[in-house]
């Protein structure tokens, strides 16, 4: 066995033992769920019995997760740097277990536009935090206010706009693949919320 298999080993026998007590499970209540018997389970976890694909199989499917991602090795690249458009006052961060899926921080200064007319709508969902300052989602004919520290969530499918109010705020939102298509007003243009954005030096 090489280094870097006995580390994959290690890795794959302290993730089970994680998860099962993440569950809050003990030995006995996992074991009874892999059809396994307690000793069994306590010499996988403690490295005193060899890892069979069977077992792993079925101690994947007792712990609701599948065996590609219970042999999953570490990632090397865990640290991501963000794409940052000044021009937009946008900074980007792609989310590598769904590539579909993007983080943004984005500062406002303006308040939603009074307009309907200027409130999007397009397929997908969204989440935003208020990091500072203070948010004003439109969502369809209805207002809220959203303070720092505080989220919301939305079918971006009613029609929505997001502003500031009383000065400028910072937000975190996360877009799934459709809602930040639907934000895209052309190719290289990252989402925003009806024009409340200001730019950055």
């Amino acid at each position: 066995m090489t280094q870097e298999d006995g580390q994959l080993d290690s890795l794959v026998r302290k993730r089970i033992r994680a998860l099962r007590v993440a569950q809050g499970w003990s030995l006995e209540d996992l074991a009874a769920r892999a059809n396994l018997s307690q000793s069994s389970l306590s010499r996988i976890e403690n490295g005193r019995r060899r890892l069979a694909l069977d077992q792993l199989v079925t101690l994947a499917r007792a712990l609701d997760t599948t065996l590609d991602q219970l042999v999953e090795n570490a990632a090397d690249d865990v640290v991501v740097s963000p794409m940052i458009d000044s021009t937009h006052g946008l900074m980007r961060w792609p989310v590598k277990g769904d590539p579909g899926m993007s983080v943004m921080r984005q500062r406002m200064t303006d308040p939603p536009p009074a307009n309907p007319a200027r409130m999007r709508a397009h397929p997908g969902r969204e989440w935003l935090v208020v990091l500072s300052g203070t948010a004003v989602l439109m969502l369809g004919h209805r207002r809220f206010r959203i303070e720092t520290n505080q989220a919301a969530e939305f079918p971006t499918m009613m029609p929505h706009a997001i502003g500031a109010e009383g000065g400028p705020c910072e937000i975190m939102g996360i877009f799934d693949r459709d809602a930040r298509r639907g934000h895209q007003k052309d190719a290289g243009t990252e989402p925003d919320h009806g024009d409340t954005r200001e730019p950055r030096a």
